[in-house]
């Protein structure tokens, strides 16, 4: 059975709500999954520019020998933060800058992309956090700007409260506009779980195999309703097949298109692709 489809694709977010796990537990957590049968499955660290100084400090009293350690930096505050965020990491052997997520306001990605054109080195991924508050204008708008500068998406696809979690013709529509524009994408928060459900708190929420797929039938040719109605599946086993029938190929424009998402649990998303029968270790 492949896996391409599942390589690197949750990237280690254990640091941020709903998990929040101490830096100290994170850390060798993290650790642990990079050397276990589930590392191929596993991303970089990921940890926001506030907290950079805390992790070098664990990370300086580490025991034995470690190999540099691979992360990506969320930058909340905006285009601001890029400089000494990148300075921070940079300036430590310890780490391993392997990405920067930088928030943005609607319309405000040319500052971003700005700030990352001067201060990323080229081997190290760019990624914008596309705000909700413009509407599916200011989406469009925002993700054709980055298109343009060469940079990667990230789209919010959940949070602690309802409204945080955009609905299935919502994320559709974004999806189908960063496909059009070949605009690359991550993901952050609510993708807690493989297939679409409802929490204990009413929130409706998305799977990430249906993100997967939903990509997959844009990238096929399917409409933004079409892409709607994978995210709104919730036979778990169907979509598990679905997916277990792409190729290799499509797979890997699959994942060419959404890179990969931040999970407070490794673990758990992984284990749910094993009951599904799409994994196996």
């Amino acid at each position: 059975m492949s896996d391409v489809l599942y390589r690197a694709l949750f990237d280690d977010a254990a640091l941020f709500p709903p998990g929040n796990a101490p830096m100290g537990e994170a850390l060798p957590a993290h650790r642990g999954h990079r050397a276990s049968a589930r590392a191929r499955h596993v991303g970089p660290f990921l940890v926001s520019d506030a907290r950079v100084g805390e992790l070098r400090a664990v990370l300086s009293r580490e025991d034995g020998d470690h190999p540099p350690l691979e992360v990506v930096v969320t930058v909340p505050g905006g285009a601001g933060g890029v400089a000494a965020a990148v300075g921070n990491v940079l300036a430590d052997p310890v780490l391993r800058l392997k990405g920067l997520e930088v928030a943005a306001s609607p319309g405000g990605t040319a500052d971003v992309t700005a700030a990352l054109d001067a201060h990323l080195p080229d081997d190290v991924e760019g990624y914008v956090e596309v705000s909700r508050e413009g509407g599916a204008e200011g989406i469009r708008a925002d993700l054709a700007a980055l298109a343009g500068a060469g940079r990667n998406a990230k789209f919010r696809t959940g949070g602690t409260t309802a409204d945080a979690h955009p609905t299935e013709t919502e994320l559709a529509g974004t999806l189908y506009t960063a496909v059009e524009l070949g605009t690359p994408f991550k993901c952050t928060a609510g993708l807690h779980h493989a297939v679409r459900h409802t929490t204990v708190q009413g929130f409706e929420q998305h799977g990430f195999l249906n993100v997967l797929l939903a990509t997959d039938t844009l990238l096929k040719g399917g409409t933004a309703q079409d892409a709607a109605a994978t995210l709104a599946d919730r036979d778990g086993r169907a979509l598990a097949a679905r997916a277990g029938g792409l190729t290799d190929a499509e797979a890997e424009a699959v994942r060419a298109g959404f890179r990969s998402f931040g999970t407070c649990s490794v673990t758990e998303p992984l284990e749910d692709l094993i009951v599904l029968g799409a994994l196996t270790f």
